[in-house]
């Protein structure tokens, strides 16, 4: 059997105020043609379908349009929900679509009950453990102790083994968590908790055949049968070297065979150019950045004017500006008092600019017109 492990599509969220839709549409069609150029028998998707628990009526239509070539590409499709979905939205109509091959598994007390697909060897169990938040979900359970994501995780995964030994066979677990083991790694969703509770050793997931992870957006494997996919698409920054795509993983009769990296497009590259605003509006090196999203971080001492428009003439998609001068200037303890005392009143102006321009000071014009001002004020005070 051959699966492709997917996750966090996050369907309907923004990139700096501007729709994904499109572009996530380039990637799943990309993703049913490798379904069925490569043979693939199952789709994977780990959690966080949807960016958001009330996704919008085109966010829906996409969802609808992928499964449906998915299916017509050839692979059954397996879901579980993530902290950004809603279990009841996402979850709906799940006990009719499984009768279209689309595995909807959302609901905690049946997170031991698996699907259970066929290939030439036999049955291949898969279980869906959903975004489990203990506060909500202990109450169900009162005689366990679940205030962690770890507790809660070992909970879930205990009951699944137990099913596992009485069926035997092969078997994958899709979950959405934050294992302790990628808490260095950039791109992950995480939770307002105090004291690491949200963290899940990747012991915990002892067992199965094969785990799918999703809830961070870069590729990530923590064994060979313990593995983050990452997101389809680049939703930050942070994630520009990061590879998109799937894991392909196959079943043989004995277990866990071949884990290779199945690489999708990128439809617009994210670029961050570094530099002083005139180099990054002249320089040519710079000509095959203008169709990407560009984060542009400025280096002039003065701060230009005017900087997003400018370079969005150049770079239409330049969605981020930051302003990070080569040369600060250097925190001065001394109070204010104490830095004017003694100063002129042109002085004392020009070392107010040269403090919020980075140790830049008036130019001679500058000068010039400060002198001017203060001796028209100087005039008025005598004739008043």
């Amino acid at each position: 059997m051959k699966i492709l492990h997917t996750s966090d599509w996050h369907i309907g969220r923004t990139f700096h105020t501007h729709s994904t839709l499109d572009h996530l549409r380039v990637v799943l069609d990309a993703l049913a043609a490798a379904v069925r150029e490569q043979g693939i028998d199952v789709v994977l998707v780990a959690g966080d379908v949807f960016d958001s628990s009330m996704p919008s009526a085109d966010a829906m239509t996409l969802l609808s349009d992928a499964f449906r070539s998915i299916r017509a590409a050839g692979a059954e499709i397996v879901v579980t929900s993530g902290n950004h979905d809603s279990i009841t939205r996402l979850g709906f109509h799940s006990e009719w679509i499984r009768h279209a091959g689309i595995h909807v598994l959302t609901q905690h007390h049946s997170l031991d009950e698996p699907v259970a697909l066929e290939d030439e060897h036999g049955t291949v169990h898969f279980y869906g453990i959903p975004y489990l938040e203990p506060s909500l979900l202990r109450h169900h359970y009162p005689e366990t102790d679940l205030r962690t994501h770890e507790q809660a995780l070992a909970f879930a995964m205990s009951r699944i083994n137990a099913d596992r030994a009485s069926r035997g066979g092969r078997s994958v677990v899709l979950s959405h968590c934050f294992t302790a083991d990628v808490a260095a790694s950039d791109g992950v969703e995480r939770d307002i908790t105090s004291g690491g509770l949200d963290l899940v050793p990747a012991g915990v997931f002892d067992g199965p055949d094969y785990v799918a992870l999703g809830h961070i957006h870069g590729r990530a494997r923590l064994s060979e049968r313990v593995r983050y996919s990452g997101a389809p698409l680049h939703y930050s920054f942070s994630e520009t070297d990061k590879l998109r795509g799937g894991w392909l993983v196959e079943l043989r009769a004995d277990g866990l065979g071949d884990v290779t990296w199945l690489e999708l497009p990128v439809p617009r590259r994210l670029t961050q150019l570094t530099g002083e605003l005139d180099a990054l509006l002249t320089d040519a090196a710079h000509a095959e950045h203008e169709g990407d999203w560009v984060k542009a971080v400025l280096t002039d001492q003065v701060r230009p004017m005017d900087a997003m428009r400018r370079l969005q003439q150049r770079f239409p998609h330049c969605v981020a500006l930051e302003y990070r001068p080569t040369v600060v200037a250097d925190v001065i303890a001394a109070s204010y008092g104490d830095r004017v005392k003694e100063r002129t009143d042109a002085e004392i102006v020009g070392e107010f600019l040269s403090f919020v321009r980075n140790g830049v000071g008036p130019s001679d014009y500058e000068r010039g017109l400060v002198h001017e001002l203060l001796t028209e004020q100087d005039l008025r005070e005598v004739t008043a």
